[in-house]
């Protein structure tokens, strides 16, 4: 896998559409290497991270962030992807290992995984005071009309998502991954909809254009042909952790005292796996001591 991951963003020159691509074939890949994920999982996160990889890169500020989870009740359980606003993401499913039949069109039966009954939450931190929080019922579990639904229902900005993720047949390991996000701003009049609305609907899906390896800024222009288009930037992305054995100990240090001494196992160490990169923290007994004496030092 050559080609390195990337956002394209495009706008039409006269402001009544924005539009971006994302190719995360390689972030995807990581993502189900870490987890183990099957098939029909690294088409449901690798979507989510997608998106999350598109909506993080819309935010402002230097360090902002967005959390989306999506938990609608299908055997894969919770869903979570994270992204800033530099093109860093990081995800997990609850139940990466999770198998099922093709849908009734042969396609990985992505709905069917996640489930229908739930919601498609978003949190929005960026980076000063509260974070904003944002919530929808879920439409299909499909991600990418769910994500729509989002946008219509809570930021009420009429959005076009599409996701997709393609695995090998044999080895279901992840073969392209990538997205497209079209909005329309608030200039654009009836005119400017009705010709996206004939784009879309002679778009191929997101894997056959980068099956045809088609640029991330040759889809965004077939998205919105009949405009003039203009890029205004790009964005690598890449699957990227932020754990370290010092936040590890800070989560630690909000328990309990009592809770905090349990933790040791017989060997006298506390083993704490991050659900984001699978990486390992050994905590010794004494080191946990300290972290108990401080708490009760706060608390007194």
């Amino acid at each position: 896998m050559a080609k390195k991951d990337h956002i394209i963003r495009c706008i039409t020159s006269d402001g009544t559409l924005i539009a971006m691509a994302a190719d995360t074939t390689n972030t995807v890949y990581t993502a189900q290497q870490i987890h183990g994920c099957s098939a029909v999982a690294s088409a449901a996160l690798g979507r989510l991270l997608t998106a999350s990889a598109m909506m993080g890169n819309m935010l402002k500020g230097e360090g902002a962030s967005l959390t989306l989870r999506v938990k609608g009740g299908g055997p894969i359980g919770s869903l979570v992807a994270v992204a800033d606003n530099a093109g860093h993401c990081r995800g997990y499913a609850e139940n990466a290992a999770v198998e099922l039949p093709l849908n009734s069109v042969g396609k990985l039966d992505v709905g069917g995984a996640v489930g229908r009954d739930g919601q498609l939450n978003v949190m929005k931190d960026l980076g000063s005071g509260q974070p904003y929080n944002g919530q929808v019922n879920l439409v299909s579990g499909e991600i990418a009309e769910d994500i729509t639904e989002y946008y219509a229902r809570s930021e009420q900005t009429p959005t076009v998502c599409a996701l997709g993720v393609l695995t090998d047949k044999q080895d279901h390991s992840v073969l392209l991954a990538g997205g497209l996000l079209v909005q329309l701003l608030p200039t654009a009049g009836d005119e400017e909809i009705d010709q996206l609305e004939k784009n879309l609907a002679e778009l191929e899906p997101m894997t056959t254009m980068l099956a045809k390896g088609m640029t991330m800024e040759e889809i965004c222009r077939k998205a919105l042909a009949g405009f003039t288009v203009e890029v205004l930037d790009e964005t690598p992305v890449e699957y990227a952790c932020t754990c370290s054995k010092e936040r590890v100990q800070a989560a630690i240090a909000l328990l309990s005292p009592e809770e905090i001494r349990s933790l040791p196992d017989e060997t006298g160490f506390a083993q704490v796996n991050c659900q984001f990169c699978n990486k390992s923290y050994r905590i010794g007994r004494e080191e946990l001591e300290a972290l108990a004496r401080a708490r009760e030092n706060a608390e007194t």
